[in-house]
Order: C-alpha cells, then structure tokens, then sequence
C-alpha cells in the first residue's frame, strides 16, 4: 500500500467524502455521524490494550473506521464483525477494504443489531451508535428483548444508542473491553436512570470521558459526547470522570488509560466508589459540580406550579394560521386559537396584549386553527385538504381521534425557554396567549406570580436552574418540562413582608422600563442583590 492510500485510508477521507456525495437526508435517516480518527484511535487503544484480545465487535459498522484502524496496527490478530443496516454505506465499505492491501477477517452482517447476535461473545466493543429518539424507530420489539434479556426496566422513552450500548456490556467476554461514544444526555435524563442503574450493577463502567470542546464533535449533530470506557474485569471499584477541552488533553489521557488499573502522578479524573454512584441524579454533578450546595432556602421548583411543554401540533404548517391564510381559507375567528407558533416572535420579557395585536397585523402566524369547535363547510373543507395531503397519517395526528383535535392546553402564567446558550429565558404572558412547543408552559399553583417573575429575572436564578440543564453542542442548552419541575428556586416563604414590598417595588419599575423600551438594569441589578442576601449561607 502506498504512503497516499495510507494516508486517505487512516484518516476521516472516506467519511468526508461520503459525506460529500451522499443527501444529509439520507444520513439523517440512518444517523450516520462519523467519529473522528484521532477519537477513533483513543477508543481502539483502550480495547485492543485488554488482555487476549481477538474477536471485536462493531455494532454500528459504517466506513469502518475502527477496522481500519486495527488494521493500521499491522496485526493479523483480530476477528472483526461488524452490523449494518444501510445498504448504500456497506457498499462504499465493502469498496474500501477491497481496495486495501492484506488480509481482513472482516464480517460484514446486513443485519439489526439490536434484533440479532445475542447469544454471541466478544473480547472487544468498538461503536459510535445510532442516535434516534424513541419516536423515529419501533422501539417496542427492541425493548421487550432488550428487558426480557438484561432484566431491565428501560421505558418507551429510551434513545436507542443507549441500547446498544447496554447490549454490548451484556455480550463481553470475561477480560473483555469496550469503547463507545455516546451522546452525554443519557447521563442528565430521566430515562438515563436505568442505563446508569444497569452499568453500574455489572461493575464494567471504568472511565467517562466528557467533552467540553467549543466546536461539535460530531458534524451535522446537535448533541454533545462523551466516551464510554468500560471493561469486564476485576477492578470494578471505582468510575474515574473525566472532562477534556481539546484534542491534546484527549492524547494526554493515553498514558491514564494505558496505565490502567493504576493511577498515575498526572491523573486529572474525578473518581468515586461505584458502589455510592447515585444512578438517580443527573451525574453532571459528577463531573462539572453544582451550584446549589453554595445556598440556603432552595426548595423544588414543583412546590409553586407545573411545567408541561407546549402544544404538539403533529403539523405547524397545517394548523398554523395568519390573518391572510384565514382569509384564503375562509375561517371564521371563531376557529381561531391565539398562539404563539415561534420563539423568535418574542423579543421582550413581558408579552401583552397590545404585543400579540402587533403580530397579527405583521401577518405572522399566531393562531392555531381548532377544527372541533364548530365546523361548517369551509372548515369541512380544511379538514379534507388535510386528509389529501396525508396530515392524519403522522405520527401525532394519527394517535388522536379525531385526528385534527388539539391538545387541550390552557394558556400558562409563564413562558419558559427550551434552547437556550446564557441560562434559561422565562416570559411573563400577559396576553394569556397559548403556545407550541417552542416554549414550555409553566401553570402555578400559587397567587405568587410577580414575585416568582421577579426572581426569575436574576442572574442567580438561571445559574441556580442551570444545574437541571442538558448540554448540546457549542453550548447549547436544552431543559425538559421534568428537568424544570425538579429544579431548585428561592423558597419565597423565606423573604418577610418588608423584603417582598422592596422585591415588588423593584420589579414593578422594571416591567415599566421594559415595556416603554428603556434600560431597567439597576433594578433587575437591585433585585439580584436581594436575592443573593436571602440565598447566600
């Protein structure tokens, strides 16, 4: 083989130029998101390090890139068989290895791995999985022989890379190794709680490697990753976290690694006993730390209200209206729901009636259309065009009956950010206006709402909220309805008569400033002093 075949063959160059030549569409399909050669190459060392290592398993086989990267060893010792499912991107694989020189005891099976190879043994896992949610695969079938074999208790809402991965831990031989990149989320989720659970009763969970990169490490991805290390031997006493910020702190964590079961002078991993690991807590704690253990008088954010998330439609374009689509369709008001469709609708922190009148005139789409409420020809018609362009059989819609009814969600108190990149964004809806998904809603069960708003507009509230956050790709943050719900805030019992007056007072100047569109800062600067007096130890 040549210096330029090797060069091409032991790099990204067969992933980047599928990626060139193969629709996003398609790899979004198949949720092909390629690991990076030097990532690869640490993970590889880690399971080719492990004692009598011979028979390796790639459950996600794709370009091969881990393949390939045992054969850079110029080894003949490992017996590789890899699971695909894409035909196009075992094609160009197969084209890959054809082309090499020397000899590949490669299996390639066009097969499910999830569906298939379970009574099989191997000395090495190595695997970048597919990341799909539980609504873009079947997952019944899957997790019906995913709990019947592990004796697990693992939900619908499972993701299906975090399958895999359990899977694989099961399929280990004694001595055996494995290295998996995932994406961290199963770490901070709810439905994380029986991944965690399970990986930490069979006792193979040794390293996690947590990215804190500015850039993506996967191209194309949204979520941020991390590196599962995991063997299946004695040493199982301890989990080292660790967190690394560049590409030379990943190479530097070769000597720990290669090191291992020993601890060497360098060592930067935070490590704690497995058997105290808490697989009930989002495990960020773990490794980043938190801010709540610095304050006094937090109380669950749950004991003042609920936060659910907003209306999922099945299909914003069909029933997303403006003032000029009514009017082609002829619908009357009376069909009409006042929503908010957009996040970027909302520019202030105080939305009102007067807001909501500027919108509409804008033309923007801030209604929603209720076919139940009364219908009549042209609503008739509406829900016919629906049915011929196919809108009854999503997902959603096809789960409802009638499969036009919405979901009956009131209009909340408060609004709060899904995405956010400077902690979390809550929105005073004073318009009582409903909304999609693009905000969770926030109902109260408390007469309390300007003085839980007046917090809510500090700086220490988001850093207190933050800790419940899930973390995505160029820091992007994301929190779900349970994650707000479990979050801690000021327990507001805590303040007297005359700090509530002051609290008020101040919040109260700011909505004016606000809402007139002139600097409110000192007050919201007065409001976090306050707060930070009543929080502090």
């Amino acid at each position: 083989m040549s210096e330029t075949e090797k060069n091409v063959l032991f790099s990204n160059t067969p992933e980047n130029e599928y990626s060139e030549n193969v629709d996003i569409g398609h790899r979004k399909k198949y949720a092909q998101f390629f690991t990076p050669f030097p990532i690869a190459s640490f993970m590889a060392k880690w399971v080719t390090s492990g004692e009598n290592c011979h028979r390796i398993l790639e459950p996600a086989f794709g370009l091969g890139i881990f393949s390939r990267i045992l054969k850079k060893a110029e080894t003949e010792k490992f017996e590789i068989r890899g699971f695909e499912t894409d035909k196009l991107i075992i094609k160009e694989a197969e084209k890959i290895f054809k082309n090499s020189e020397g000899k590949y005891d490669i299996e390639i099976s066009r097969q499910d791995y999830m569906q298939s190879d379970w009574e099989e043994k191997y000395d090495g896992v190595l695997c970048n999985p597919p990341y799909f949610k539980y609504h873009d695969y079947d997952n019944k079938a899957v997790l019906k022989e995913t709990n019947r074999k592990l004796g697990t208790n693992l939900n619908g809402f499972t993701n299906l890379y975090t399958l895999f991965l359990l899977k694989s831990v099961y399929q280990l031989n004694d001595g055996g190794r494995a290295a998996y990149i995932v994406p961290s989320e199963f770490m901070n989720s709810g439905y994380g709680k029986e991944v965690k659970s399970f990986l930490l009763k069979s006792g193979t969970l040794r390293y996690i490697v947590v990215f804190d990169f500015r850039g993506k490490v996967f191209d194309d991805a949204l979520t941020t990753a991390c590196i599962l290390l995991l063997a299946k031997d004695k040493h199982h006493r301890e989990i080292r976290f660790v967190t690394v910020k560049t590409q030379e702190e990943l190479n530097g964590l070769l000597g720990m690694t290669g090191a291992y079961p020993a601890v060497t002078d360098s060592e930067k991993a935070k490590t704690f006993k497995r058997n105290l690991a808490n697989p009930d807590i989002k495990w960020r704690s773990y490794y980043q730390g938190t801010v709540t253990g610095k304050y006094k008088n937090l109380v669950p954010l749950s004991l003042y209200g609920k936060v659910v998330r907003g209306i999922a439609t099945g299909d914003n374009r069909y029933f997303a209206f403006n003032r000029e689509k009514q009017k082609r369709y002829a619908i009357k008001d009376e069909n009409l729901v006042p929503c908010i469709t957009k996040s970027n609708d909302i520019s202030g922190l105080f939305f009102t009636k007067k807001d909501f009148e500027k919108l509409a005139d804008e033309n923007r789409n801030v209604f929603l259309i209720d076919l139940k409420k009364s219908q009549d020809e042209k609503v008739a018609e509406y829900i016919r065009l629906g049915e011929k362009k196919g809108v009854h059989k999503k997902y959603l819609t096809s789960k409802r009956n009638p499969w036009y009814a919405l979901e009956n969600r009131s209009a909340p108190a408060i609004w709060v950010s899904v995405f956010n990149r400077k902690g979390p964004r809550f929105v005073r809806n004073e318009a009582g206006v409903r909304n999609l998904t693009t905000f969770h809603c926030f109902y109260l069960d408390i007469c309390k709402t300007d003085l839980l708003f007046a917090y809510f507009l500090t700086d220490i509230s988001k850093e207190i909220i933050s800790d419940n956050r899930r973390e995505y790709g160029n820091g992007l943050n994301k929190f779900e309805p349970n994650d707000l719900n479990h979050a801690k805030i000021f327990d507001l019992n805590a303040a007297d008569r005359e700090i509530k007056s002051e609290i008020l007072k101040n919040y109260g100047k700011f909505r004016k400033a606000e809402i007139r569109g002139v600097g409110g800062g000192r007050y919201t600067n007065a409001l976090n002093g306050i707060f930070e007096r009543l929080l502090k130890k």
